[in-house]
């Protein structure tokens, strides 16, 4: 059947109706089925990923056929997100290798760290930055963008994870400035204090885990559960906080859904809850002085 389709067009057109009729689960850097099957497309020829307009009537070759119809095959076989089946993922328009040893980026973080808003330090005042719960090293490497003055430390607890995140901060020449460390989030880290602590932690509840379909079971648990109402883990971020933030530091973490719970369980730390083109109160950020409010 695949024989019939000759242009960029045709298997645009295919791939959605394969999606569509399978009833695939989109969230992992593409949010409906056009624009995974766009992305797919694009990035399987090794094309710009930002607009397949151009590109609609373009002849494929043989091999070029092929390879998107096992792609497309694959997607729908294996409910695999996208980014795996193609290793790569792309956060604010910069790449990143992936794999299944890491959940997919797409932390609203990234889009924070682009859009630099006021409550964050000036670039030219963060001179040490941790990311917590690191993965595949994204917001380590969009941090040090970010603050080009900036050493940055990232943490996690997978040796999975980090090799994937050492293959990333390689691939964009970032080995003297982020170095990586194994261990339970502040642990390997003696008593270092940082300008800014960034993290995206497990943060899905139990009956959230439980619900899963199959494109989120495909990522490791390890770094999507975060115990009955998803919070255990950001509890405990907030618990040593304060003792790893310099003077005028502050902390960004992504939470998910659990405002209310937060609110009401820290009446006394002062949050902001900053807002994103993509959400809207999933992270917080908590200054150093925050903290300490009665």
């Amino acid at each position: 059947m695949t024989a019939e389709l000759l242009t960029v067009r045709d298997f645009l057109r295919y791939a959605l109706t394969r999606f569509m009729r399978a009833g695939l689960y989109f969230g992992h850097g593409a949010g409906t089925a056009l624009d995974e099957a766009a992305f797919i497309i694009l990035e399987a020829l090794s094309l710009p990923i930002d607009d397949i307009n151009p590109w609609l009537d373009a002849r494929l070759t043989a091999a070029e056929r092929t390879r998107l119809a096992e792609m497309i095959d694959a997607r729908v076989s294996t409910r695999r997100p996208a980014a795996y089946l193609l290793n790569k993922a792309y956060v604010q328009g910069v790449p990143f290798y992936v794999d299944e040893r890491v959940i997919v980026p797409r932390s609203y973080i990234g889009e924070i760290l682009a859009g630099e808003p006021a409550f964050l330090p000036a670039p030219t005042d963060v001179r040490s930055i941790l990311d917590l719960c690191t993965g595949s090293g994204c917001l380590a490497i969009l941090a040090a963008f970010a603050f080009p003055e900036a050493d940055i430390h990232a943490v996690d607890l997978s040796a999975d994870a980090l090799a994937v995140a050492r293959r990333n901060v390689a691939d964009h020449g970032l080995e003297t400035r982020v170095t990586l460390y194994e261990g339970d989030l502040f642990a390997p880290l003696g008593p270092a204090r940082f300008d800014l602590i960034l993290t995206n932690p497990p943060y899905v509840d139990a009956g959230a885990m439980a619900a899963l379909p199959p494109e989120f079971r495909a990522e490791p648990a390890l770094a999507l559960a975060g115990g009955a109402d998803g919070l255990d883990i950001v509890r405990r971020i907030l618990a040593e906080a304060p003792a790893r933030l310099n003077p005028g530091g502050g902390l960004l973490c992504e939470f998910g859904t659990g405002r209310g719970i937060l609110e009401a369980e820290y009446p006394h730390l002062d949050f902001l809850w900053p807002t994103s083109e993509e959400g809207d109160g999933e992270v917080f950020w908590l200054t150093k002085e925050g903290f300490g409010r009665p």
